[in-house]
């Protein structure tokens, strides 16, 4: 039996260790995949954590993590088409089972591993010119902001947009904003290097959240009018009433970030009156990874600047930390096995 490491969750203990199992063998429409690069995510933080509590369709107690996944095709299984050993992939970050939504590294086994298995419906080609470290944070950190900007909110040209939360999600929330030409884009976020990040990024305003003056400044900004979207990435329930008091007559606040806490509307005379939505999203559907691909190859979009680090798999737990501290303001790490 071939073996091969893994960094396995016990989800009842909250222990995290890389074990040697057994490699997987791809069934039918399934391939297994050498993995060049895994993102670290804070999901992965909090699943670790038990904030996000015990996975739905996780079969028993210990599941391999990372949802964020790029590698080579090592081994088909039968019936598979279009697909060839050795071609460079990305993975979608879920799968559908049963009629259901399955989490890559939540609900069945991910990509902290040498190998993965992928359905061959939520894998890509990849593009040489991409390399691994990026492509493989396209799926969640990429398209999540992707989905809920473009889908979930569909903002228009010059809609003007705010971004609470500037990490791994809402970072990319500006790039994308800029892409679709968002008019103004406010970036808020109580640490000074991430509104730093968030301006050389593409938004017009960054501002600390503690700032007393946030809303005149945004209504100066946006002509009196308000922001016509508001995106919660930062999953904190003092963002709710901040970002409705600054919306726009008919504006959106769209909630990404989980926090599991109660959503509270505290004036709903307000909340009628100016017509105001909350609109949830989760994740992306499996053609937004194809397109995103497809930007980054062709120029629209870069996120060479989104890679803060590379370690190895050895080092998950380190990783973890890194993320779960704010270390060196890590935007996003890489785990290589």
């Amino acid at each position: 039996m071939d073996l091969m490491r893994a960094a396995r969750l016990h989800i009842p203990s909250r222990t995290l260790t890389i074990e040697e199992v057994p490699r997987p063998v791809p069934g039918p429409w399934q391939v297994l995949v050498k993995v060049e690069a895994a993102g670290v995510c804070m999901s992965d933080v909090h699943l670790i954590d038990g904030s996000l509590g015990r996975p739905r369709y996780l079969p028993d107690d210990t599941v391999t993590i990372g949802h964020e996944v790029a590698g080579t095709i090592e081994e088909l299984g039968p019936d598979v088409p279009e697909l060839a050993v050795g071609q460079r992939v990305v993975l979608q970050a879920g799968e559908v089972r049963d009629g259901d939504m399955h989490t890559r590294g939540i609900d069945f086994d991910g990509g902290w591993a040498e190998y993965a298995l992928a359905g061959v419906e939520s894998v890509f080609p990849l593009p040489a010119s991409i390399p691994f470290e990026q492509a493989a944070i396209i799926p969640d950190a990429v398209s999540t902001p992707w989905g809920a900007i473009v889908n979930t909110a569909a903002i228009r040209p010059g809609e003007a947009a705010g971004v609470w939360g500037v990490g791994g999600l809402g970072a990319h929330a500006v790039q994308v904003l800029r892409a679709v030409c968002a008019y103004p884009i406010v970036a808020v976020d109580p640490v000074p290097a991430a509104r730093a990040r968030a301006l050389e990024l593409g938004a017009d305003l960054a501002l600390d959240p503690r700032d007393n003056t946030l809303k005149d400044r945004i209504l100066f900004l946006t002509r009196g009018a308000g922001l016509n979207t508001a995106f919660d990435f930062a999953g904190v329930p003092s963002v709710y009433d901040q970002a409705l008091g600054v919306l726009a007559q008919e504006g959106r606040l769209v909630v990404v970030g989980l926090s599991g806490r109660p959503l509270t509307i505290r004036n709903s005379t307000t909340f009628g009156y100016m017509k105001h939505q909350v609109l949830g999203h989760f994740g992306s559907g499996p053609e937004v990874v194809a397109r995103l691909v497809d930007l980054v190859e062709h120029g629209r979009l870069d996120f060479s600047r989104s890679i803060t680090d590379v370690l190895p798999l050895e080092q998950a737990s380190v990783a973890v930390q890194r993320m779960h501290t704010k270390e060196g303001d890590p935007l996003r790490l890489i785990l290589r096995p």
